[in-house]
């Protein structure tokens, strides 16, 4: 496993727990119009997954040879991942400060 796919895996778990935490809590405020946060975030998960498998796959395919994938498919495919991930990262960064900024008020 490389280092990207360890640090994809790593912010899928923690983004699962967060998905789990909020998902545990059963309120009214849970869901909005029948769209549930932590289906949203599992949603948001598995759309960044797919993108980085894909662009694996590509990458593999191409380095075996394959004449139906051309660089530049590669190429684009492990850019929109790497921005599918930059971008998963900084929402766990806000979601998580928010949570924290929430746990910390008084009431």
């Amino acid at each position: 496993m490389s280092v990207a796919a360890a640090g994809l895996q790593a912010l899928v778990q923690q983004m699962q727990g967060v998905a789990q935490q909020a998902g545990g809590h059963q309120n009214a405020a849970q869901q909005v119009g029948g769209i549930s946060f932590a289906g949203e975030l599992k949603g948001a998960i598995d759309r960044i997954d797919g993108l980085k498998q894909t662009a694996d796959a590509k990458a593999v395919a191409f380095s075996r040879g394959d004449s139906n994938v051309a660089l530049n498919d590669v190429m684009v495919d492990m850019q929109k991942s790497s921005v599918a991930m930059e971008m998963g990262i900084q929402v766990r960064n806000r979601v998580l400060n928010a949570y924290r900024e929430i746990m910390s008020m008084q009431v």
